[in-house]
């Protein structure tokens, strides 16, 4: 019987998530939920990149409300993710920036992600790698072409 391409790419899935099951950095990453983790990598890439980051460069970036924004600021705040700093000339917005906590998270998202990457690639060569990266391109090329609802290709 011939192998199944979704069977394999959920097989696959599930081992990634078992491998940072097992990671040493999972229980303190753990602490900080996905949403969390993505903000503090947002911003650490801004600021790695000498930008500020503003409560409505978050709302943009992740498509969220002001509010919903606001709420996940305040509570990052609580948890010593975050700061938010005031800014010359104009009260009405803060600029938000890494704690040294964040930043400690964001070392071990790094670090793990690192391992995962060098376990992912053994025994690839660069040519392997390069042929696997255009087929996965044209394998989520192929799903957006989808009209999820109808289970049909779009004209």
């Amino acid at each position: 019987m011939e192998r199944a391409l979704g069977i394999e790419l959920r097989k696959l899935s599930n081992l990634t998530c078992r491998y940072f099951d097992q990671q040493t950095n999972k229980r303190a990453v753990d602490a900080v939920t996905g949403t969390n983790g993505w903000i503090i990598g947002y911003i650490a890439r801004r600021e790695k990149e000498g930008r500020e980051v503003y409560q409505r460069d978050l709302e943009t970036r992740f498509g969220i409300t002001r509010s919903t924004a606001s709420k996940v600021v305040a509570l990052m705040v609580q948890k010593g993710l975050i700061e938010q700093q005031s800014v010359p000339g104009d009260r009405r917005v803060r600029r938000l920036t890494l704690t040294h906590k964040a930043e400690e998270v964001k070392r071990m998202m790094d670090e793990d992600h690192e391992k995962f990457e060098a376990t992912l690639r053994k025994g690839l060569s660069e040519e392997e790698l390069a042929t696997l990266f255009s087929l996965l391109d044209r394998l989520q090329e192929n799903l957006r072409g989808m009209d999820v609802k109808e289970g049909t290709e779009k004209a």
